[in-house]
Formats: structure tokens, C-alpha cells, sequence
């Protein structure tokens, strides 16, 4: 039997921390219906008996307290609520228990921005990591160390997974009964729960808003030069003429400042505007790419799938209410 401890962090977010414990369990009864025996020990684990949860909107109870535990095969942590620098400062009793169990063999889940827990155990420097898209920005400025992967729902590096945004978490749970229990457990439990199996990518419903949580003030105005004449094409020798600034000091500030590239950031504003007409328009792929500036289809078409993971026709077909309806 496999022991997994769900933990309980001050201000965790209850959906996370029960929509696993639930899956979980609902396996071990798969299994009795079988007539064998349950494969997880499913605790809930807190550092006091009785925490706070969701706004303090809840009160969950533990099964366990972290010194309860004495060895454990898998930890996971569930969403946190709130300031996340103040909600691992709530709770950095779990850090040193988690570095321990660890090294002691455990694996270790992050479900959403609960990677910032992860994180700030150490553990995930130098590997790669999902968390919720709206937190990229604040996750690379506070964990550098950390190969933060902004388009995977999934991550799973030497006994540390993560999940991306949201109710995505429900797909790490998946992962990790199938890779515990088998395929047709994984298949059985996602049509119980109704949950779209085997998604890797979450790239199609980041909203991107450009990063400008810097003080860069040049870059800045980069960026807003970049926002506002998305249509015509810009050349990166353009913008450092404009800004008095050397071209390559200038892509070298822009990457450090906004972790993209000045073309990349230049396609993202355009592409980002695309989605939007794909989501409320009529227009076709043609007219839309015009109107953001690209003349060649094949260019934008590439393009857009690495942003979006999808191709503008899928994502026009999956968005758009006014297509689905006609």
C-alpha cells in the first residue's frame, strides 16, 4: 500500500486539497469493488489538528500531524490562497518536513501555485516546474533557479511533479494513478470524475498580459511602443535607436525584464490579439492575420500553434461562441 500525505497549509485552497483526496480514494474503491485490496493509505496532513483554509472560509481536520508521520511514499501540496510570499511564510513548518521526506525516498506534487511551497523547499532548483500562467511572472522573480515551464500542465522530474492552473491539478492526480496503479485505472477514474484525460498543454488558455513588474523604464516603453503599433513591423535596431539604448544591451535588458525575447514579445502581443478576434468575431484566419500584422499564413499559423498549442482554426472552433453556434 502506498501512503500518500495531502498536506494542510494555513490558507490552502480547499478544491485542490479535497478533489485529490477524493480521487484518491475513490481508486481504493475501485479496487475493493474488485475484490483486492485498497492501494493507498490516503491521509490528510496539518501541522496543527484543526487549520484554516480558503480565506478562513473552511476548517479542515487532520488525520495526522507532521510529527505523526514517520515515513511516507507521496506528498502533496495543494493550491495556496492569498499573498503567496506571505502564505509561505505561514507555513515553513512543512519546508524542512518536506526536504526530510525527500531525501528519505518520498516523491513530492505541487498542484498550482502550491509550487511556490515546492519551491521554496530548494528542491526544484535546476529542474523544471508548472504552476498557474497568471503567477509566471511572480514565480521566475522570486525561484531564478527554478526551469519554470509556463505551457506544461504536467512536470515530473526525479520524484517531483507539478501541476499547472487551476482544476488542471485533476490531471497531475491522473498522472500519478496511472503511474501508480495503471492505464486502465487512470482511463476508469477519469470517466468517473468526468475529467478530459491525457492533456499536457495549457498554453491555449494563458491570457498574456506582458510583464512589466520591473523597473527597467526603457523596456518599458519597449514594450508599450511594441502594444500599441502591434500592426506594423518593428525591428528590434528600431527600438534601440528610439530608446538611445545599443541593440544588444537592449535585448539583453528586455530578456532579463520580461523573460522573453523582443521578438518573442513582439509575437505573443500580436498572436494575443488574434485570440481575441478569433474568440468575439467572424472574421476568417486570413483576416485576422492581416490585421495583426503578419502577411505570411504559414509564418502566423506556426506561430500561433507555439503559443497557443493549437492551430487558429481549432482555436476560433473551441472559443468562439458565435462559430459554435452557426
Amino acid at each position: 500500500m502506498k501512503h500518500i500525505s495531502i498536506l494542510i497549509p494555513k490558507g490552502a485552497i480547499l478544491g485542490s486539497l479535497e478533489g485529490s483526496r477524493q480521487l484518491l480514494t475513490q481508486v481504493n474503491d475501485f479496487f475493493r469493488q474488485k475484490g483486492e485490496q485498497p492501494f493507498f493509505d490516503v491521509q490528510l496532513v496539518g501541522h496543527t489538528r484543526e487549520t484554516m483554509v480558503s480565506g478562513s472560509h473552511f476548517t479542515v481536520h487532520a488525520d495526522a500531524v507532521l510529527d505523526d508521520v514517520k515515513k511516507t511514499d507521496l506528498i502533496i501540496i495543494p493550491a495556496l490562497d492569498g499573498d503567496l510570499p506571505e502564505a509561505i511564510k505561514n507555513n515553513q513548518d512543512f519546508i524542512p518536513w518536506i526536504i526530510r521526506h525527500y531525501k528519505n525516498g518520498a516523491e513530492v506534487a505541487s498542484l498550482c501555485v502550491g509550487a511556490f511551497l515546492l519551491a521554496s523547499t530548494g528542491l526544484l532548483n535546476g529542474k523544471k516546474c508548472a504552476t498557474h500562467w497568471m503567477a509566471t511572472n511572480h514565480f521566475r522573480k522570486m525561484f531564478p533557479e527554478v526551469n519554470l515551464v509556463t505551457e506544461k500542465i504536467i512536470t515530473d522530474e526525479q520524484g517531483l511533479y507539478s501541476s499547472g492552473g487551476a482544476f488542471s491539478y485533476l490531471n497531475l492526480i491522473l498522472y500519478l494513478i496511472e503511474k501508480y496503479t495503471g492505464r486502465d485505472m487512470a482511463i476508469l477514474s477519469a470517466k468517473v470524475f468526468a475529467i478530459e484525460i491525457d492533456r499536457t498543454n495549457q498554453s491555449s488558455f494563458t491570457i498574456f498580459n506582458g510583464q512589466k513588474e520591473h523597473e527597467d523604464e526603457p523596456v518599458k516603453k519597449a514594450q508599450e511602443f511594441i502594444e500599441n503599433n502591434f500592426q506594423e513591423k518593428i525591428t528590434v535596431d528600431q527600438l534601440a535607436s528610439m530608446l538611445a539604448i545599443g541593440r544588444r544591451n537592449l535585448e539583453r535588458r528586455f530578456k532579463k525584464a520580461t523573460s522573453n525575447s523582443v521578438v518573442e514579445y513582439m509575437q505573443r502581443v500580436k498572436i494575443e490579439v488574434a485570440k481575441k478576434n478569433f474568440e468575439t468575431s467572424r472574421e476568417n484566419v486570413n483576416e485576422v492575420m492581416y490585421k495583426v500584422g503578419y502577411t505570411d499564413s504559414k509564418a502566423f499559423r506556426v506561430t500561433f500553434k507555439k503559443i497557443t498549442g493549437l492551430s487558429p482554426i481549432q482555436y476560433r472552433s473551441k472559443y468562439n461562441r458565435m462559430h459554435e453556434l452557426s
